[in-house]
């Protein structure tokens, strides 16, 4: 392991549209710096795995031109038909916007320029990147831990108050890094509402954090928590609804194996692992039918999937599968299954990264 630092940037650009592709050049020259400090002890690599969305790729090529280059391809941003724009309640057009989101791309596309192979996690990932590009980026997940993210009938989860919950209770779940709407927290708090009022003994736990991930604060400053409980917050039964924060992972896996419903939404966007452990966990998973989730969940086998906009349909669906967990317990073995086969980290993803980094070796 080698660290290195990027050097401070004293004076920033003068054209705001260039800051971001900025900082990306200082980190990658500081990870060429580090890799010429190997160069000149003798070091000379088989292959460079790169992650390239901060700027770490931009100058492998120059320290260690024979040296092979696979680059993970995470997500390229586009203007039309993904995040940006799916939104309207929050989409701002602009030239200006649209424009720095075309810049945000360059790290990513000199990487692939001279990639000599790539992966991406999922097949929606991968078709984010023009055309020309796809032929060589191979769809691998990180893969998931099935054997801690796993249906547990003695687990129990307890609320900082000493309540405790264990599978069976009627318990509503819902996961973010952060609360924020490209995770589709403000309609999950549109629905709640309904849901509770519908299943008078139901308990909500909300998990994540109050920063922003992905998109921006709300408007007037403040966590988009305080935003959505001032719109819903009078119609919630506060004794019923538990913001957690961030948990420990241990605290969070046993909360998805008391779920008796997860809800899970997101915008045309990366597919979040939480999805794919709650269903891992058996959790009978409620979902936003956007391009990402539907790579993973059929409606009415695996899951559940409703309009991301539709509030109604949320609340119908969610207090539904609360009040008949029987009639729903099919969906939550299926989930687990999928996992197994498609995403399970020892036998699946793991072996085929491992396959990919032997091929792109040679």
């Amino acid at each position: 392991m080698v660290r290195y630092q990027p050097a401070p940037l004293k004076a920033a650009s003068q054209l705001p549209m260039a800051r971001d592709f900025e900082v990306k050049l200082l980190r990658g020259m500081a990870c060429a710096q580090a890799m010429q400090q190997l160069a000149g002890k003798g070091f000379v690599p088989d292959l460079i795995i790169a992650h390239p969305g901060w700027g770490e790729a931009l100058f492998c090529k120059d320290v260690w031109p024979q040296a092979r280059l696979m680059v993970f391809s995470e997500f390229y941003y586009a203007a039309q038909g993904s995040d940006y724009d799916f939104d309207p309640e929050f989409y701002a057009a602009s030239l200006a916007a649209r424009s720095a989101l075309r810049l945000k791309n360059t790290a990513l596309m000199h990487a692939l320029s001279v990639a000599d192979t790539a992966y991406a996690p999922t097949q929606w990932q991968r078709d984010q990147v023009p055309k020309e590009y796809r032929a060589r980026i191979q769809v691998i997940h990180d893969g998931i831990d099935t054997t801690l993210a796993r249906p547990e009938p003695e687990a129990r989860f307890a609320l900082p108050d000493g309540r405790q919950f264990r599978p069976g209770d009627e318990v509503l779940t819902f996961v973010n890094r952060n609360l924020e709407p490209y995770r589709g927290f403000h309609i999950f708090m549109r629905a709640l509402p309904a849901i509770l009022r519908a299943r008078p003994h139901a308990h909500c736990v909300l998990v994540g954090g109050d920063d922003v991930s992905y998109g921006a604060k709300p408007v007037g400053g403040g966590t988009w928590r305080d935003a959505m409980l001032r719109e819903a917050g009078d119609q919630l039964p506060a004794e019923r609804v538990h913001f957690v924060g961030k948990l420990p992972y241990a605290s969070y896996l046993q909360l998805l194996q008391v779920s008796r419903c997860h809800v899970y939404l997101t915008y045309p966007f990366v597919l979040s692992w939480s999805c794919l452990e709650a269903m891992s966990a058996g959790c009978v998973v409620v979902a936003s039918r956007t391009a990402p989730v539907e790579e993973v969940i059929e409606h009415g086998v695996n899951g559940l999937l409703f309009d991301f906009f539709d509030v109604q349909a949320l609340a119908d669906t969610a207090a539904c599968v609360l009040a008949n967990p029987a009639a729903h317990a099919h969906l939550g073995e299926a989930a687990r299954q999928a996992m197994l086969a498609r995403f399970d980290l020892a036998t699946r993803c793991l072996p085929e990264l491992l396959a990919l980094v032997d091929q792109a070796s040679v």
